[in-house]
C-alpha cells in the first residue's frame, strides 16, 4: 500500500504562485509515475500534470504549459507542482496520484493510488 498525502494548497491573488507537495509513505521502495488531477465542484477530475519515475518525462495539460512544473524528489519520496502565474480558472482540489508502474500517463484510470486532495483557491 502507499499513502499520499498532497500540502501546499492556499488561497492567493491572480498571479500569484503556490507549491504544492505530495508526499508518499508506505510501500515506496518502488519509483511510480506520478501526477496531478484538479476537480472543480459539478465537473469531472482533470488531468494537469504528470512524471515518469526518473523526473525525465514529463507531460502537461495545455490550460497549464509553461505555468505549471511538475518535479519530484525520490530521496524524499515527494512530487511537487510549482504553481505560478496562477489564474482564477485554476481554482480547484488538487489531488496528487500514483501509478503502479514507473511511466508517465495523463490518464486518470492508469493510477492506483490518490490522495486526499489539497484546495487551491484563486482569487481575482
Amino acid at each position: 500500500q502507499v499513502q499520499l498525502v498532497e500540502s501546499g494548497g492556499g488561497l492567493v491573488q491572480a498571479g500569484g504562485s503556490l507549491r504544492l507537495s505530495c508526499a508518499a509513505s508506505g510501500r515506496t521502495f518502488s519509483r511510480p509515475g506520478m501526477g496531478w488531477f484538479r476537480q472543480v465542484p459539478g465537473k469531472e477530475r482533470e488531468f494537469v500534470a504528470t512524471i515518469n519515475w526518473d523526473g525525465g518525462s514529463t507531460y502537461y495539460t495545455d490550460s497549464v504549459k509553461g505555468r505549471f512544473t511538475i518535479s519530484r524528489d525520490n530521496a524524499k519520496n515527494t512530487v511537487y507542482l510549482q504553481m505560478n502565474s496562477l489564474k482564477p480558472e485554476d481554482t480547484a482540489v488538487y489531488y496528487c496520484a500514483a501509478r503502479l508502474g514507473g511511466a508517465a500517463s495523463v490518464r486518470e484510470y492508469d493510477y492506483y493510488y490518490w490522495g486526499q486532495g489539497t484546495q487551491v483557491t484563486i482569487s481575482s
